[in-house]
C-alpha cells in the first residue's frame, strides 16, 4: 500500500514589487491589498523584508490577518545574523532574540520553515556551523523563550507561542567550501533541509535529503532573478517534487554525500520562484502548480 504523499506548497519569494503592478497584480489593485491577492494564486509566500530588518508586530499580525486560512509563510532571517555576526560570538544570542520577539510568532499556524542564506563569502567551518544549528529552536515553546532574551531594539516585543508546534528551518550555502559530507551529517543531526538553490550563478547545487522536508529556491535561467521556465524545465521540477514529496530520491540526485538518506514515507515540500525582476515569478509558480495538480489553500482562482 502506497504511503501518504507529503504536502506540496508552490510559491513566491517576496510579493511587493513594482513591476508586478498592472501586470501580475490588477491596474487598481491597492499597495495594501497585493498579498491578499497573491496569497490566493499561490500557496505560499517566502517572506523577504524580515531578511533586512526587523519587522514590527503589526506588520507580522496584518500578513497573518490578509492572508486565508491554510496558508503558509516561509521567513528568511536576518541577514544581520547571517552576513554580519555570522554567529560568531556572544552578540548573536540577542539578535537571534530579537528577530524571534519582533513578533514572527504571532503568523501561528500559518508559520513555515525559516530560511538561513548564507552569502557567498562565508566559508564552511564545522564547529562554528554546529553552534549556529544548535542556536536555531526546534519548536514554538523554545523559540518563545529565547526571544525573552530581546534587548531594547525590539520596541514591541512579542513572544507568545499560544501551542507547542515544531519549527523548521532551511539552509541555503553560497560557498563550495560545504560541498562535504560534513555539513551534510551536520544537516541530518539538526533536521535542517538543504535548499535546492537554481540560479545561473556559480553557487552550489545539491539534492541531499536531509530532513523530513525539502526546500527550493528557483532564481532564474537567464540572469540571476530573471528568465521563465520553460515547459521542459517545469516538466522536470514536477518530477522531481512529485518523487521527494513520496519520500525518495530522484535517480539523476546531484550530491554533496555518497551515505544514505534516512528512509521516509513522504517529505514535504516548499518550492518558491525568486525569478521576480520581469514578472516571471508568479506565472510560473501557476504553472508548476498546474502540473502538479495543487490550487491555492482558498480553493479559489485568481484572475491573472
Amino acid at each position: 500500500m502506497p504511503g501518504r504523499e507529503g504536502h506540496i506548497r508552490i510559491g513566491i519569494s517576496g510579493w511587493r514589487y513594482a513591476g508586478w503592478r498592472g501586470v501580475f497584480y490588477p491596474k487598481k489593485l491597492a499597495q495594501a491589498r497585493e498579498l491578499e491577492f497573491a496569497s490566493r494564486a499561490v500557496q505560499t509566500v517566502e517572506i523577504n523584508g524580515s531578511h533586512y530588518s526587523l519587522q514590527s508586530l503589526s506588520s507580522w499580525r496584518a500578513w497573518h490577518e490578509a492572508t486565508p486560512d491554510g496558508f503558509i509563510f516561509s521567513v528568511k532571517g536576518p541577514r544581520y545574523l547571517t552576513h554580519m555576526l555570522r554567529f560568531r560570538d556572544e552578540t548573536a544570542i540577542p539578535a537571534i532574540a530579537n528577530f524571534f520577539a519582533s513578533g514572527v510568532l504571532a503568523l501561528d499556524e500559518k508559520l513555515g520553515p525559516f530560511l538561513w542564506q548564507f552569502p557567498p563569502n562565508f566559508s564552511f567551518k564545522p564547529e562554528s556551523f554546529e553552534r549556529f544549528l544548535e542556536l536555531l529552536p526546534k519548536d514554538t515553546q523554545a523559540a518563545a523563550a529565547l526571544a525573552q532574551q530581546h534587548d531594547t531594539r525590539v520596541k514591541e516585543p512579542w513572544f507568545e507561542a499560544r501551542r507547542k508546534r515544531a519549527l523548521r528551518h532551511a539552509i541555503e550555502i553560497r560557498h563550495p567550501s560545504f560541498c562535504t559530507d560534513a555539513f551534510v551529517r551536520l544537516l541530518r543531526k539538526y533536521g535542517a533541509a538543504l535548499v535546492v538553490s537554481d540560479s545561473v550563478a556559480d553557487w552550489p547545487y545539491a539534492e541531499d535529503l536531509t530532513s523530513d522536508f525539502m526546500y527550493l529556491r528557483l532564481h532564474g535561467t537567464e540572469t540571476l532573478y530573471g528568465g521563465a521556465y520553460s515547459d521542459d524545465a517545469l516538466d522536470g521540477w514536477t518530477r522531481r517534487i512529485q518523487r521527494w514529496a513520496a519520500g525518495g530520491q530522484v535517480e539523476d540526485a546531484r550530491l554533496i554525500s555518497t551515505a544514505a538518506a534516512r528512509r521516509r514515507a513522504s517529505r514535504d515540500v516548499y518550492c518558491y520562484f525568486d525569478n521576480d525582476q520581469k514578472v516571471q515569478a508568479p506565472f510560473d509558480a501557476r504553472r508548476l502548480m498546474e502540473r502538479l495538480g495543487v490550487k491555492p489553500e482558498s480553493g479559489g482562482r485568481s484572475e491573472l
